[in-house]
Order: structure tokens, then sequence, then C-alpha cells
């Protein structure tokens, strides 16, 4: 078994080109496949981070409605997010998942809406996940 151990990764030919063999022939860009930011947080708290990549501020918006500020602003609002939660760990009723819904968005800025049971409105929630895929800028 090989073993390859780096401080920084460079393409050879154009520096954040990285190509990573999958499989026999398959090929896709390192970058592409990053998430490029991620967090779980707890509304209910009081919008606590719990730990997070990328994150410059997390902002109460509303009930259910949060604002992600991030430290590396992406190179467009076209990026990718996705996220769940629930509103605790223990076997009560209120153990619901919860859907996150891109309110708005900027390519500094992702307000998320947290969506439970198909409901129209929305709750505060204390096991909050969110990851968002895209290019930065």
């Amino acid at each position: 078994m090989s073993e390859i151990k780096v401080d920084t990764l460079t393409g050879k030919t154009t520096a954040n080109d990285i190509t990573v063999t999958v499989g026999a022939t398959a090929t896709m860009s390192l970058e592409q496949g990053l998430a490029k930011h991620w967090m779980k947080f707890d509304q209910v708290g009081g919008n606590s981070v719990r730990d997070s990549f990328n994150l410059s501020s997390l902002t109460d918006i509303a009930a259910a409605q949060a604002g992600i500020n991030f430290t590396n602003s992406f190179a467009n609002d076209d990026y990718a997010m996705t996220g769940t939660g629930s509103n605790t760990y223990s076997n009560t009723a209120s153990k619901d998942i919860v859907m996150l819904e891109d309110q708005t968005n900027t390519s500094s800025l992702s307000n998320v809406c947290i969506k439970y049971g198909g409901s129209a409105n929305g709750e505060d929630r204390n096991h909050i996940s969110v990851v968002h895929h895209g290019d930065l800028a």
C-alpha cells in the first residue's frame, strides 16, 4: 500500500485544477466535490453554533429563519444547499425531522427557513445541519 503525505495540493497545469480518477476511467474535479460550507447549530438556544466551516456569522432573522454569512463568498448565488434537523434526540413527540428551504441567497449570504411536517409555518429547532456546495469566488 502506498501513502502520500502532503501539506498542500496544487494542480500541475492550473493551481486549482486537480483531477481525481474514480474507478477505471471516470474522473472528477477535486475542488468541485468538496463542501464549501457546513455547520450545525441550535436555533432554540439563541443560534449557538455547535461546529462549522467557512462561517463568518449566524443571524437570527425571525422564528424559524436564520441568516448564514460565509467567511469566503461563493462565485455567484447558484450554489446548492442541503440541510435537515430535529428538535430533540430524545423519544418525545417533538422528535420530528425538518427540511431547510433557501429563502434568499447571495454570494455571501444564505437565508434559510426551517420547515417541518409539511407545514407552511416554520419553527425553531435545536439540531440543525446545513451544507453548501458550489464555486467559491
